[in-house]
C-alpha cells in the first residue's frame, strides 16, 4: 500500500543529470505530466551535473510546465558529500524527485532540504515513499518516471496538454508543404553516428515512396549538408523544405519547424534520434529505426509507431536492417495493403 503525502506540495524539485536535445524531447511527456499532477505547485527542474536543453532550444516547450530551470549546480559529485552545507544555498522543497538511479548521486540529491524525497535508486532504499508488495518498477524510462509520480500523487483526470506550435510555424509549414500531395518524411541523420542507418537504404525507401506517387520530404540537419547533392541526384522527386525554402521568416527554424512540418506528413521514418522524437511529438505516424538502444526503454511517444530493430536481424549495427521491412512498416502506417508485418508495431 502506498501512503501518499496528505498535503499537496507547493514546491517541487525534479532532479536529472542534464539533457541534450534527444533526452529533453524524450522526457517532455514526463515534464508535462509533472505539471498535470501538481497544477498549483512551483516546479523547479534541476540539471545537477550539466546543461539542459530545457534552458535552451526546448525552453519554449516547457515554459508552461516548469517555473524554474537550474543548470549545473554540481549536485551529484563526490566532493559535495564532503561539504557540510546543503545544496542550493539551503533552499527547501516540499517534494524532491530524483529521476536517476546512481547511488552516489542520489545520496547527494537527498541532501537538498525537503519534506518528502522520492527515488527509485537501490530498490527505493533512500526514498521516503516506497511501493508496496511486489510492485514491479517499470523498465521503460517514461513509465518508470511516472511510477515515481504515482508514489506521491493521484493520476488525475486532467487531459494532457498538447505541444504548443505557434501559428506562425504552422503557416510556414503549410507554405513549405502545401495541401495536395501525400508527403512522407525521411530523417536520415542522428547526432550519434553509430545509430545511423546507411544513407543508400534511406534513398531506396524514398525512391519507393516516389514510385508510389508520394513526395519524399527529407529533413536534414547541418551535419547532413554534404548529403544534399547525393540525395537530389538519387531521388529527383524529393524536396527539402528546410534547405530549399524561398518563403520568408528565416528566424523560424529548429525543432518547432520540424514538428510543424511533421504535422503535415502522412508518415515518416527516422533513426533513433532527436529528430525522430520531434516527429513523434508532431503526431505523424512514425517508423523508428533502432540499433544501439532498447526500444522498450527509449521508443518515441508517437501516436502510431512501428519499430524496426537491428537486433532482430543479428546485432546492434544499424546496417543489419534491410530495406524491405522499413518500406512495409511505412505502408502499414499509410494504410496501404500488406501492412507493417515485418516491423514490431507499437500503438
Amino acid at each position: 500500500m502506498i501512503h501518499r503525502p496528505s498535503v499537496a506540495p507547493k514546491t517541487v524539485a525534479i532532479y536529472s543529470c542534464g539533457e541534450v536535445i534527444g533526452d529533453g524531447l524524450y522526457k517532455l511527456a514526463f515534464v508535462e505530466e509533472c505539471r498535470r499532477r501538481f497544477p498549483q505547485a512551483r516546479i523547479t527542474w534541476i540539471a545537477g551535473l550539466g546543461p539542459t536543453t530545457y534552458a535552451g532550444v526546448l525552453k519554449p516547450f516547457v515554459a508552461n510546465w516548469l517555473d524554474e530551470v537550474i543548470e549545473n549546480p554540481g549536485i551529484g559529485r563526490l566532493s559535495q558529500l564532503l561539504d557540510p552545507r546543503p545544496p542550493l544555498g539551503g533552499r527547501r522543497f516540499d517534494l524532491v524527485i530524483d529521476t536517476q538511479r546512481n547511488v552516489l548521486r542520489t545520496l547527494c540529491v537527498r541532501r537538498i532540504r525537503h519534506g518528502v524525497f522520492v527515488a527509485g535508486t537501490a530498490d527505493f532504499w533512500l526514498s521516503d515513499v516506497r511501493p508496496g508488495g511486489s510492485t514491479a518498477f517499470p523498465r521503460s524510462l517514461i513509465p518508470r518516471l511516472r511510477f515515481l509520480l504515482d508514489l506521491v500523487s493521484e493520476t488525475g483526470t486532467i487531459p494532457p496538454s498538447p505541444i504548443h506550435i505557434s501559428p506562425e510555424y504552422r503557416d510556414l509549414a503549410a507554405t513549405l508543404l502545401p495541401d495536395g500531395p501525400v508527403y512522407v518524411g525521411i530523417a536520415p541523420g542522428a547526432a550519434d553516428i553509430s545509430k545511423i542507418w546507411p544513407l543508400d537504404r534511406f534513398l531506396a525507401v524514398a525512391s519507393a515512396q516516389a514510385k508510389a506517387g508520394r513526395v519524399p520530404v527529407f529533413l536534414l540537419g547541418p551535419n547532413e549538408a554534404d548529403w544534399l547533392a547525393r540525395i537530389k541526384a538519387a531521388v529527383p522527386a524529393a524536396i527539402f523544405p528546410e534547405w530549399d525554402r524561398t518563403a520568408g521568416r528565416p528566424d523560424l527554424h529548429g525543432p518547432l519547424l520540424v514538428m510543424a512540418l511533421g504535422a503535415r506528413l502522412g508518415a515518416a521514418v527516422a533513426n533513433d534520434s532527436g529528430v525522430g522524437h520531434m516527429l513523434a511529438l508532431s503526431g505523424v505516424p512514425l517508423v523508428s529505426l533502432f540499433s544501439q538502444h532498447d526500444p522498450l526503454k527509449y521508443a518515441p511517444h508517437a501516436a502510431r509507431l512501428a519499430i524496426v530493430d537491428s537486433k532482430d536481424y543479428g546485432g546492434t549495427d544499424p546496417s543489419l536492417i534491410p530495406v524491405e521491412p522499413v518500406i512495409a512498416a511505412l505502408e502499414g502506417l499509410l494504410g496501404e495493403p500488406g501492412g507493417a508485418v515485418s516491423a514490431a508495431k507499437v500503438t
